[in-house]
């Protein structure tokens, strides 16, 4: 029996909490390019970002390397921003082939002084900062009642001061007199967030920070949405115990799909909100959860697979 999640899900199968491994495929995620790299999946058109600058923190690994990817492969440079520099040198052999438009920086977002040399390494290298993805965060799962202070505020310095740090440096050393997009990543708490009342509280702090700062940076051209994200499979889930992600296996019962997302998904939505497509929306927050806030008893939901995976080949 597998246990690991990550190499459950690559193996294809699908494990329902109720029962055992059953042998359901996930997602067709099999087609690689003869140097062994994923080849990116993406709907939109080819060049849409040439001579665009974007910052993706939690670049790494996941979901922000699969979204600074996209962004490389339709013509934008791309700095990737992270915590540790290993996991950044790995994410960069990936990255080999867009040359100087790739660059990583290591930074933790919590650290002000962090913050503002990595924006300004950006802008002084490219000249600019269009679009800043703020998808670093973290959190662990623990009831309410064992959340000691140190652990709270760990967990809202990183997913709420850290998106401020971020985005105010952004606008002030560059998008205040250029203008931009700033896309937050955060998650579906809307029906609160049991045994991650941290994160959830931090995630709704992010959600009206989205709002407010689109009012007050709106007059200089910048945009600001946010992209709250359920069940999604990225190498982030194996920070999880074994309990933890048997409980994220159960999540996927409650979406329509009836299965993860993938970070192709998670991709896109971030990439459409940065695009020319989306100049008229600000302050709003796009759902990728599969519908699954709207549950409900009395149409429950079914394995259909009618709604296959976009991902990559």
């Amino acid at each position: 029996m597998v246990t690991n999640l990550s190499a459950l899900i690559k193996s294809g199968h699908f494990y329902h909490v109720n029962q055992l491994v059953i042998g359901i495929p996930l997602f067709n995620r099999t087609a690689e390019n003869q140097e062994g790299y994923v080849m990116i999946n993406t709907v939109f058109k080819d060049g849409i970002f040439e001579g665009k600058v974007a910052l993706v923190s939690g670049g790494g690994t996941g979901i922000g390397l699969r979204i600074a990817k996209e962004l490389l492969h339709l013509g934008a440079s791309v700095a990737i921003a992270g915590r540790k520099e290993e996991k950044l040198a790995v994410a960069m052999e990936t990255l080999a082939e867009y040359g100087d438009r790739a660059l990583s920086l290591v930074c933790n977002i919590r650290e002000e002084d962090q913050v503002n040399a990595c924006i300004d390494t950006v802008v002084e290298k490219y000249g600019k900062l269009d679009f800043l993805v703020n998808n670093a965060g973290g959190q662990f799962a623990s009831p309410a009642e064992s959340i000691n202070a140190k652990g709270w505020r760990a967990v809202i310095d990183t997913n709420l001061t850290g998106t401020f740090l971020m985005s105010q440096a952004a606008f002030n050393k560059s998008m205040n007199t250029n203008g931009g997009a700033i896309v937050n990543i955060i998650a579906n708490m809307w029906n609160g967030f049991p045994v991650l009342a941290h994160t959830g509280a931090a995630r709704a702090g992010v959600d009206n920070l989205t709002k407010s700062l689109a009012v007050e940076w709106g007059a200089r051209g910048v945009r600001i949405n946010s992209v709250a994200l359920g069940a999604i499979h990225s190498s982030g889930l194996n920070n999880y115990d074994p309990e933890s992600q048997k409980t994220f296996l159960e999540m996927t019962k409650k979406n329509k799909p009836y299965r993860f997302g993938t970070e192709a998904e998670a991709s896109a939505a971030v990439t459409f909100l940065l695009s020319p497509a989306a100049m008229f929306i600000t302050g709003e927050t796009l759902k990728v959860d599969g519908g699954a806030p709207l549950d409900s008893p009395l149409f429950p939901n079914v394995d259909h697979g009618k709604m296959p995976a976009f991902d990559d080949k």
